[in-house]
């Protein structure tokens, strides 16, 4: 078997010191009523903290402004629901584990349904814009819309240090609200919030600062990006590291102390010439710590599409091991594999590779 022991050491970066470097990815369960998680969701990340996930990334989690969220089972980090919150980060701790929660705005991403929060109003969105070419389905944001939301952030991560969680995660990735503003295709503003790529990062910026200013120096901040988006799997910020470092520069200089790279699979060069990762590459240019992400334990990739489809499990973890000895990334984040499997990152320490549960579309039903 390949030597994995590189997974299983100590990590001190970006103000955070984990015990190891598995993280569990942030996964939507639709699991909180009345968006508040329940004694089950701290159950839940418990099992994961005691069976050796270093860190937890909770799912994502709703602002406190009127249409950051797409269902009424979805958390949301604000009013009552912070009460649950608490009680997660309780049963983490008890476990030995640390926790973040993944602030989430989901802009033009919803989806019409009855439990739709706030159905009636217009999803926020830079253009109004749900993909590339076509039809504006909102209103574009208005600045002092733009200020809001940013302060709402700032909130949610206010309350995140308050609770005592470890760190917070800001969603920054895969279609998303403050995605849509890096997105050309989505961002088709004429102000100071549109423009090239650097001039689009306005919004991540005052974001990141604004969260930095009610967090205070020390509190470890984490940033979720990704190339790829629901709406175009093809889809890229940046076809050239130069591009791409200069589109992460201001939005690290802001106060970002960890970068969470998201691919669909980890595995894949970023760029040509290279065979790192978008993790890798993200490392290089901003020299901040990487949490790297996509399809890890599996053998095909992740999609959002085939989410109901049985996966694979890989076990060949040498190379992915290999690449954090080498310190091409820091982290390695965990989706589906550990969403299906408690006591996958224990098993995978312990050389129990032949009991490691697969995926399959059960496992979205009930919280294992």
């Amino acid at each position: 078997m390949s030597d994995l022991s590189a997974l299983f050491t100590p990590f001190d970066g970006g103000g955070l010191k984990l015990k190891n470097r598995i993280a569990m990815a942030p996964m939507t369960r639709w699991k909180s009523p009345d968006q508040t998680p329940g004694a089950d969701v701290a159950a839940y990340y418990r099992r994961r903290a005691k069976h050796d996930v270093g860190l937890i990334i909770t799912e994502g989690t709703t602002l406190d402004h009127p249409v950051s969220s797409h269902s009424e089972r979805i958390p949301a980090f604000h009013g009552a629901a912070l009460d649950g919150w608490r009680r997660v980060v309780d049963q983490v701790h008890e476990a030995g584990g640390k926790i973040a929660p993944q602030i989430w705005h989901v802009g033009v991403m919803r989806s019409p349904g009855d439990d739709y929060p706030n159905a009636h109003l217009p999803s926020a969105s830079p253009s109004g814009l749900y993909k590339a070419g076509g039809k504006t389905v909102a209103p574009s944001l208005t600045k002092a819309e733009i200020r809001d939301i940013a302060d709402s952030y700032a909130r949610a991560a206010e309350s995140a240090r308050v609770i005592g969680f470890d760190a917070v995660e800001v969603h920054g990735a895969h279609g998303y609200l403050l995605d849509q503003f890096l997105w050309d295709a989505l961002n088709q503003r004429d102000d100071e919030y549109g423009g090239d790529a650097v001039e689009r990062t306005r919004f991540a910026v005052e974001i990141i600062a604004g969260i930095r200013a009610a967090i205070g120096p020390d509190f470890p901040l984490i940033l979720r990006v990704s190339q790829w988006k629901q709406q175009d799997y093809s889809a890229r910020l940046a076809d050239t590291p130069e591009l791409f470092g200069a589109i992460l520069k201001p939005i690290s200089d802001a106060g970002v102390d960890i970068f969470h790279v998201s691919q669909r699979r980890w595995w894949e060069p970023e760029f040509e010439g290279s065979a790192m990762n978008g993790a890798g590459w993200v490392k290089r240019l901003t020299g901040k710590p990487v949490i790297t992400v996509g399809s890890v334990g599996l053998a095909g990739a992740m999609s959002v599409r085939d989410l109901n489809e049985e996966a694979k499990i890989s076990t060949d973890l040498g190379p992915l091991a290999d690449r954090v000895a080498a310190a091409e990334f820091d982290i390695v984040a965990v989706g589906r594999a550990l969403l299906s499997d408690p006591e996958w990152a224990t098993k995978i320490k312990e050389g129990r590779l032949d009991a490691l549960r697969p995926f399959d579309k059960t496992t979205l039903e009930v919280l294992l």
